[in-house]
């Protein structure tokens, strides 16, 4: 890939020490792409990003940006910027001067700097608040002053490392809209490091889930949450209610005596060996009467029932487990805590995965339980 924006990482490693923070990793980006790289603390992501920035150098592999090798090459020198989660911009610059700082380092005319100072401050939508300083401005505003420094450059790729860690639920949903509204409007190529899964399925074009140095799976937002490759993906990416048992043909029998049929047969492990299935909290129907099925269904009483929005969650339990199950408002039976219920699902929305992968799920937060 030699075109602008394009980006290549090629059997790149990492150590610190004795420690691999990326192994042989290779990704490309294509130019104008909104790709994430996701995954739990520790998987490689921030150390993948700053290789990428000049931050830090590979011990071995090779890095392109828009067909350049830029090893060695300094942070400075390459066609790319970073916007970070602390936003360091200066106090005691105006948000017009903290976004041409970069330009005036460069010596670009004076005249140049004020007409692409306010053409990226009209990208965040912040010409308005050209003369105030930092400390006059909420998080968002900030964050979007951070970006426009970032973009006054006109970087070929734009690297964002958890850039809105630090704002608020609310603000922090607005403030993935206008960044990849802005991405689209602009075509610049953008690599994007979270932890946070329902935002790198809500912007991206693609996703690289990453787990100890390596890329566990590369695909689009519903490639990877439909398809996941592994128990971890699976895991990770959304929540899923995991069973652990013996694998039988076409299916799986739990140690606690629930029968599973997947009609997956890429995901089938053969029969006899130990097995891990799994079913995702929105892929259940909850009945109040038994449906009489032999398989796929599970008995237990309601735990507890918990309010999102559009959204209800039911904590189902037996005398083995608790299920995650959610259901839209609309289509939620009207149960409370106590009542007996029968959990049921399709063949289609089994999972199934080696019990050799169990080590790879991330435990779940435990479900509050209402009371």
């Amino acid at each position: 890939m030699s075109e602008r924006g394009a980006v290549e990482l090629t059997d790149v490693t990492k150590r610190f020490g004795t420690m691999v923070a990326v192994d042989r990793l290779n990704l490309s980006v294509e130019p104008g792409e909104f790709l994430s790289l996701l995954g739990p603390s520790g998987c490689g992501k921030t150390t993948t990003l700053r290789m990428l920035a000049g931050f830090e150098q590979p011990d071995e592999g090779f890095i392109r940006i828009s067909g350049e090798y830029v090893q060695g090459i300094p942070p400075y020198k390459r066609d790319v910027n970073t916007v970070f989660q602390a936003y360091a911009l200066f106090p005691h610059m105006t948000v017009a001067e903290n976004v041409a700082y970069g330009l005036r380092q460069k010596r670009t005319p004076k005249s140049e700097i004020a007409s692409r100072v306010n053409e990226a401050l009209g990208m965040v939508k912040m010409t308005k608040l050209a003369e105030r300083r930092p400390r006059q401005m909420s998080g968002g505003q900030q964050q979007r002053v951070a970006v426009a420094r970032a973009l006054v450059n006109r970087p070929s790729v734009l690297l964002l490392d958890e850039p809105l860690g630090a704002l608020d639920r609310k603000l922090r949903e607005e403030m993935q809209i206008e960044l990849k509204l802005l991405q689209s409007q602009l075509g610049i190529t953008f690599v994007f490091v979270t932890h946070d899964q329902e935002e790198a399925m809500g912007m991206s074009n693609r996703i690289a889930i990453m787990l100890d140095g390596h890329i566990e799976q590369l695909g689009d937002p519903e490639t990877v949450y439909e398809r996941p490759v592994s128990a971890f993906v699976a895991g990770f990416i959304g929540r899923n209610n995991f069973w652990r048992g013996i694998a039988t043909d076409g299916g799986m029998e739990a140690d606690d005596g629930t029968v599973f049929v997947c009609d997956r047969p890429e995901e089938r492990v053969e029969a006899g060996e130990r097995a891990l299935s799994a079913v995702r909290p929105e892929s259940f129907t909850l009945s109040a009467v038994d449906p009489g099925l032999t398989s796929n269904v599970l008995a237990g009483e309601v735990a507890g029932v918990s309010h999102f929005g559009d959204t209800l969650q039911f904590v189902v339990r037996n005398k083995f487990r608790d299920v995650i199950v959610l259901l839209p408002r609309g289509k939620a039976p009207s149960l409370l805590p106590g009542d007996p219920v029968w959990c049921h699902w399709s063949a289609h929305d089994v999972y199934q995965f080696s019990a050799a992968q169990e080590s790879l799920v991330l435990a779940e937060p435990a479900a509050e339980v209402a009371t």
